[in-house]
């Protein structure tokens, strides 16, 4: 009997949950995880995913997605949640991967933490069944922590004892955390998970990629999770450091087509202009510059620039963005 599944481990508390109960059951399980620069889950540059399979013994393969989902979330099929979130889509993606790594390595079936009810958009009934359809894995997608609630799939009975399994539904974590008190498991990364494309201001900065944008790259999308954004043409946006880490890792990412302006004689932002480098431009994101310098107060504040990679900087002497024009403009 082939007793050999494909666990969706995300390293939150439900999948951990999920994959403890299977292997409760004698059942081989090998783990996926899906890398995106939407998830945040993972805390202090832990992966959670690989201190789960660590902490069970268990195999974990993890794929980082490329262009194809960046599309999806372009264009979903089924359309998106509150914000930018193409729930549907997504599950649909990440478990037609995991049904051809169940075929590759002749597992029985895929199972998820999924809780019935827990999530609006992919977690009602009739959302579980559209994806287990369309992903192929009728009758082969268990959902351990929800499976009395569900209908029986292939596998229980001969490979999986459903009466084992949980009835769990619904959007509370209580007795997930009981759970996992019973089970001694107290180290788990975040109890529901988490999703920028389901963040507000986030979503919006998603959206204004795709419409300025043709191409956009996963470089492009890395720097939506960073400072302050400004949209000052169609061709053309500004970034603004937060904070001295925000302005450390800007500094590492800019590319080499971006023009890094900085304070001169007062603390500041670091600050990338991305796009037309003509002196309205420049102008702009000097005064955005010194909007959240020190010396925003001052009637005017030097900014510098380097000029296509010339030896001395460029100063501008500007005024301080006024905050009603700088809402215009923010994304």
């Amino acid at each position: 009997m082939n007793k050999k599944a494909v666990a969706l481990l995300s390293g939150g508390l439900d999948s951990t949950l999920a994959v403890r109960l299977i292997l409760d059951q004698g059942i081989e399980v090998t783990a996926m995880n899906f890398v995106s620069p939407f998830c945040t889950c993972n805390r202090h540059g832990r992966c959670e995913s690989a201190h789960v399979a660590e902490q069970f013994d268990i195999k974990l393969k993890i794929i980082s997605v490329g262009m194809d989902y960046i599309n999806l979330i372009k264009n979903p099929r089924y359309g998106y949640g509150k914000n930018i979130n193409p729930c549907l889509d997504c599950r649909i993606f990440m478990f037609t991967k995991a049904r051809l790594y169940m075929e590759e390595i002749g597992a029985a079936f895929v199972f998820t933490g999924e809780v019935l009810g827990q999530r609006p958009m992919s977690q009602r009934m009739d959302a579980m069944r559209l994806i287990e359809r369309e992903s192929g894995l009728t009758g082969k997608l268990l959902r351990p922590l929800s499976a009395k609630l569900l209908e029986s799939t292939s596998v229980e009975g001969s490979i999986v004892d459903r009466e084992k399994l949980m009835d769990i539904k619904g959007r509370s974590r209580k007795p997930q955390m009981s759970m996992a008190k019973d089970y001694g498991i107290d180290d788990y990364a975040c109890a529901a998970g988490g999703c920028l494309l389901t963040d507000f201001q986030f979503a919006n900065r998603m959206r204004d990629l795709f419409v300025h944008y043709d191409e956009p790259t996963l470089k492009d999308i890395a720097f939506l999770k960073v400072g302050r954004h400004f949209r000052i043409s169609d061709n053309t946006k500004v970034i603004v450091g937060r904070d001295e880490a925000e302005n450390k890792r800007l500094l590492n990412m800019q590319k080499a087509e971006d023009t890094c302006l900085q304070i001169v004689d007062a603390p500041g932002p670091v600050t990338l202009l991305q796009g037309e480098r003509h002196p309205e431009n420049l102008a702009k994101a000097a005064c955005l510059a010194a909007r959240y310098s020190d010396a925003k107060l001052s009637p005017s504040v030097k900014v510098a620039y380097r000029a296509n990679g010339a030896d001395e900087p460029v100063i501008l002497d500007v005024v301080p963005m006024r905050d009603e024009h700088l809402q215009q403009l923010r994304i």
